[in-house]
């Protein structure tokens, strides 16, 4: 079926010589894997290579036929042209970070706006504004929300974490909870919104220990999901 549909690129790998197999998240369709033939060696056609760049946002029209097979993109245009996300070095490393754990935490081949309407917004605002340096962490936890594990905030003031439940508590009941600064981070980001994020005063470390909290509940909380391996290069870029 030839389908319009907005979509956000999650990865776009070289196969052979000249193709490419992209993973975008569809507005319509959800997760649709392509095969883009001859796209790194054509300059004529409709399909370029540069669009599919990470996390690019594409109007495509495509053939899906809804096999779990490769499908067949006929024509990509960009809808958003990003302003600094592809060319400021840390929010291109930071763009590259989250297009990996989106592609490892998003699986479903089946339309969600919400969270479309969710990625779509929060890297528009990334992409406009200048004070972003912990924008990652929020927009990981908020994705949360969207995936189906976001914590429960009814008992927030409560000192302990609990990363299999996803709830605030007393006291420790198991090897996953915590009950330190991440916690005290953790409270503080609930609620909180992107434009609120320039009053958020971290070091690396704490930046990087509450990442690194973030990435075991989404371990545990996803199954086959595992760190990104382009977290070291984010850390490396925020030393």
């Amino acid at each position: 079926m030839l389908i319009t549909t907005k979509g956000i690129v999650f990865s776009a790998l070289r196969y052979g010589e000249a193709d490419l197999i992209v993973k975008c998240f569809t507005q319509k369709s959800g997760l649709k894997t392509y095969l883009l033939r001859g796209v790194l060696k054509s300059r004529k056609g409709k399909l370029k290579a540069s669009l599919f760049q990470p996390l690019s946002q594409l109007e495509i029209v495509a053939n899906h036929k809804d096999k779990g097979t490769l499908e067949y993109m006929k024509e990509a245009k960009l809808t958003k042209p990003y302003q600094s996300l592809h060319t400021h070095v840390i929010k291109s490393t930071v763009v590259m970070f989250l297009s990996e754990v989106l592609r490892n935490a998003v699986k479903e081949e089946e339309a969600n706006p919400a969270l479309y309407d969710y990625v779509e917004a929060s890297l528009e605002w990334f992409d406009s504004h200048e004070k972003t340096v912990n924008f990652h962490l929020l927009f990981l936890l908020k994705l949360t929300r969207y995936l189906g594990f976001y914590p429960d905030d009814s008992q927030q003031d409560a000192p302990v974490f609990n990363l299999i439940d996803g709830t605030f508590q007393d006291v420790e009941t198991n090897l996953d909870c915590i009950n330190d600064e991440n916690v005290v981070l953790l409270q503080r980001l609930l609620g909180t919104e992107f434009d609120d994020l320039s009053s958020l005063k971290l070091n690396q470390t704490a930046r990087s220990g509450f990442l690194l909290m973030l990435l075991k509940y989404f371990e545990i909380h996803l199954q086959g999901f595992h760190k990104p391996k382009s977290l070291a290069v984010l850390n490396e870029i925020f030393t």
